[in-house]
């Protein structure tokens, strides 16, 4: 039995037929399924524009499903249970007069959460109708980014879900928040004394955030030439975890206690100025080269590519945070598109000893680092020096990691998908793992301050290889600090 209280609802899913729902929610929802997180009254309702019932689209919905589900995880009983919870229900989500067959459609006395997977252009026309049917006062909403494509815009999409919606019934998507490292970096660092006692400046020289992805653009052609690399990712995900990194412990685990601790961090987030630029943040865009040996196009190459277009697909930057416990830490933070590998991993570099009593040549090893891995294997990992074993060795120093493996040390237990845990919390209606309004503001203002910067420069993005890690500034950008980026060699 699970350890949770399953609670029961309805899933209005906006947007049923579209890729994220197809790829990511259904089989999501579908293992909540096989683990018996979804109460027997819970309901699954598609809304799309297609036309069709729910009979007409439930053969697409398997087949899509069945190519999500591993063979191992697929199980027929569970499937059959699951489409008994599914119905479809054609609509146009701007139209007022679709709404009375949804409100119909929706059983008494259940709370709802409707799932927007839609543009966010048309979140407030949602809210306007759900409200006028009389539905949203037992609805919670769930909004996938992108919020805006900067402060101002990101306000007047968070102020037409507010007319309709207070903040407590409101649950804006980051799927980094729903992965299981991000989880255990509240327990890892505020349950251990072994780590929050070092947790600053006193002892820590540097953080790294990498978010290396293998792909292009995958058909986001129209969005990602308008968003970049730095609205896309470093706006939401990589400004998400410096804030579970840097932010001081919470007084609770409440959602608002932590979400306070993080909007702490953002607010003192040092302004790169513009003279700065140069030095602390990197630009790049992809040229043709090759991934796992297979030669790929380049950026402007791409299928119905802007020839013209000035969007990085590369963003490394130095950021400073002004506060007493990260005053002289500079975290690297780094993503890109087309790189090496698919990695996303925090690296903590902790200060070398004061006082060193080993053979001078052995001291550039001299250094612990903490390796929190999110994907592709989820982890963590503590390296420390030790002697090196054999009588012939004297005092050789060797680099050896203590490990912990989610999918090897938790072999009875998969490891289960961000958007599964982000799911059952909505359905549970709890809010700590998702972001608070303010959390976006502050987020969009620091990065409005940097694309400004960038335009008045007028710089185009520098080349870099696709298969390369980011053009060759980005190594500049760490080395002129005396560092390079962990795992590049």
């Amino acid at each position: 039995m699970p350890d949770v209280r399953v609670l029961p609802c309805t899933l209005a899913l906006f947007g049923a037929l579209g890729d994220l729902a197809l790829r990511k929610l259904i089989p999501a929802l579908y293992q909540l399924d096989r683990e018996g997180l979804l109460h027997a009254d819970t309901r699954i309702l598609g809304l799309a524009r297609e036309e069709g019932d729910t009979a007409a689209h439930l053969p697409a919905i398997e087949k899509r499903l069945r190519l999500a589900v591993p063979a191992r995880e697929w199980d027929d009983a569970v499937w059959a249970r699951f489409r008994e919870r599914l119905g479809y229900l054609s609509m146009d989500f701007l139209d007022p007069q679709s709404y009375p067959t949804l409100r119909d459609a929706l059983p008494g006395g259940l709370p709802v959460v409707a799932y927007f997977a839609t543009p966010a252009s048309v979140y407030g026309g949602i809210c306007e109708n759900l409200a006028a049917i009389g539905v949203a006062e037992r609805t919670r909403v769930v909004l996938e980014k992108p919020i805006g494509h900067d402060l101002a815009s990101s306000r007047e999409v968070n102020d037409a879900v507010a007319r309709f919606f207070p903040e407590n019934r409101i649950y804006r998507i980051d799927h980094y928040l729903g992965k299981e490292t991000v989880q255990n970096l509240i327990a890892l660092r505020f349950a251990n004394s072994l780590f929050e006692t070092q947790w600053n400046q006193n002892h820590i020289s540097h953080v790294e955030i990498t978010v290396a992805e293998k792909v292009g653009i995958e058909g986001r052609w129209g969005y990602f030439d308008q968003a970049g690399q730095l609205r896309d990712m470093v706006q939401n995900h990589l400004l998400q975890l410096l804030c579970l990194i840097a932010m001081d412990p919470p007084s609770d685990l409440s959602a608002d206690s932590i979400r306070d601790e993080k909007v702490k961090v953002l607010r003192a987030l040092e302004p790169i100025p513009p003279e700065q630029l140069a030095t602390r943040v990197v630009r790049g865009q992809y040229t043709a080269g090759f991934i796992d040996g297979k030669a790929v196009p380049g950026y402007l190459e791409e299928e119905h590519a802007n020839r013209r277009s000035g969007a990085e697909t590369f963003v490394s930057l130095r950021v400073d945070i002004r506060n007493w416990r990260w005053s002289g830490v500079p975290f690297y933070l780094r993503t890109g598109k087309r790189m090496p590998q698919k990695l996303s991993q925090i690296v903590i570099h902790f200060k070398e000893p004061p006082h060193y009593i080993f053979a001078p040549e052995q001291r550039s090893l001299i250094s612990n680092r903490l390796i929190i891995r999110l994907q592709p294997d989820e982890g963590i990992s503590l390296q420390v020096m030790t002697k090196d074993q054999g009588l012939g060795k004297g005092m050789q120093l060797r680099t050896g990691p203590l490990q912990l493996s989610f999918s090897e040390t938790f072999q009875a237990a998969r490891v289960p998908d961000a958007y599964e845990r982000l799911l059952l919390e909505v359905m549970q209606g709890n809010q700590y793992l998702f972001v608070r309004k303010d959390e976006v503001e502050f987020a969009w203002k620091w990065c409005d301050h940097l694309i400004a910067g960038w335009e008045r420069l007028g710089e185009a993005p520098k080349p870099y290889p696709a298969g390369t890690w980011g053009p060759q500034a980005a190594v500049a950008l760490i080395a002129r600090d005396g560092k390079d980026w962990y795992g590049d060699h």
